[in-house]
């Protein structure tokens, strides 16, 4: 997609963002909240199992839900104020990283793309050229080379630092930033999205939409002792997913995947999976998976959610149904008001295993 027809593509958000998969931090489980009645009958049970055992810690729980609502309603709007409170007071530290350049990429990744897009590329080939994870259709390649890793990561210490507004990068997690509010999503994750990640991801993952990756949600995180430490079980509003260790020095902090999201939990195991700098891994977004705590230092990451709208107008990767559309900004949560082509009915369905 070029820039012209990004221009005149509009995306959207599912409805079930203001109800669905709402994280409780104290009790380390998703919710959903559509009246009180639903959720006492769908949620009280385990709870109480995990400490929540007053009235008066129920209604804290309400209390904190209802906050995180209010936040999601105005999530457009405080980020348009904040993107542009950032373009008048930040001044960037290493202005050339906001612009994607081949010298930014480690050379065994630009011979995996290059692969990629050659006419005889086929999925055994690449897997050959890829390190397989223990865990079921996880990979790991390096990215970026540690140069650029390096100067990223003093960009965003330097963000953080200035006075230009701050706003959380998901709901789960408190420390990080948007890449779009800062300005590194158009000149940096677009192209790295289009022309990079996605003819890998079209080999690696037809099945789940990776040929028809159309739209992407960029941001970082950071772990540190004095911050966040890990990252509960969980999977990404996402077809496919990359996760990229940008530094500094840390132990620990290890990512661990399970299944897919569908598969019962009794099912499941899981495998751990060592996060190195520079490196990064490669997965389905429905996949599920978690961070250990780290144990000393600090670690930022990259995290690239890639969306096909092929994949999601059908069944919303959240809720499970049909998605119900809101006109969002910018790439908003990647549906768009078409349900696309027949490639995308025969890839409807992303394979559990």
């Amino acid at each position: 997609m070029d820039e012209g027809e990004r221009e005149k593509q509009c995306f959207y958000t599912c409805r079930c963002y203001l109800t669905d998969n709402i994280f409780l931090e104290d009790y380390r489980l998703h919710v959903r909240y559509v009246t009180e009645q639903q959720f006492r009958a769908d949620h009280q049970q385990v709870l109480r199992s995990r400490g929540c055992l007053t009235d008066e810690h129920f209604d804290e729980v309400l209390q904190k839900i209802a906050k995180e609502v209010e936040r999601r309603q105005s999530l457009n709007i405080e980020s348009a104020e904040r993107t542009a409170a950032i373009q008048q007071v930040y001044r960037p530290l290493h202005p050339h990283i906001y612009h994607l350049q081949e010298s930014f990429l480690a050379p065994e990744f630009l011979q995996i793309v290059a692969y990629c897009r050659s006419s005889g590329a086929n999925q055994q080939g690449l897997l050959g050229m890829l390190q397989s994870e223990a865990a079921p259709r996880v990979f790991r390649l390096a990215v970026f080379t540690r140069t650029f890793c390096q100067e990223l990561v003093e960009e965003l210490e330097h963000f953080e630092r200035s006075p230009a507004p701050k706003g959380r990068p998901n709901t789960m997690n408190n420390y990080g930033m948007l890449l779009n509010e800062l300005g590194l999503d158009e000149g940096l994750t677009t192209p790295l999205r289009e022309r990079y990640l996605g003819p890998i991801a079209s080999l690696l993952y037809p099945d789940c939409g990776g040929g028809g990756l159309d739209s992407h949600k960029a941001f970082v995180v950071k772990y540190d002792l004095r911050e966040d430490l890990d990252l509960s079980y969980h999977y990404d509003n996402a077809e496919v997913t990359l996760n990229v260790s940008l530094g500094k020095d840390f132990t620990g902090g290890n990512l661990y995947f399970g299944d897919m999201k569908d598969v019962p939990l009794g099912d499941t195991e899981c495998s751990e999976v060592e996060h190195r700098v520079s490196a990064g891994l490669l997965h389905r977004g429905q996949q599920m998976h978690g961070a250990l705590p780290i144990a000393a230092g600090q670690r930022w990451s990259l995290i690239i959610w890639m969306r096909a709208s092929r994949q999601r107008n059908r069944r919303c990767p959240m809720c499970s149904q049909t998605p119900s559309l809101v006109r969002g900004e910018g790439f908003a949560d990647g549906y768009t008001d078409g349900v696309g082509d027949e490639e995308g009915a025969q890839n409807s369905s992303c394979v559990l295993t």
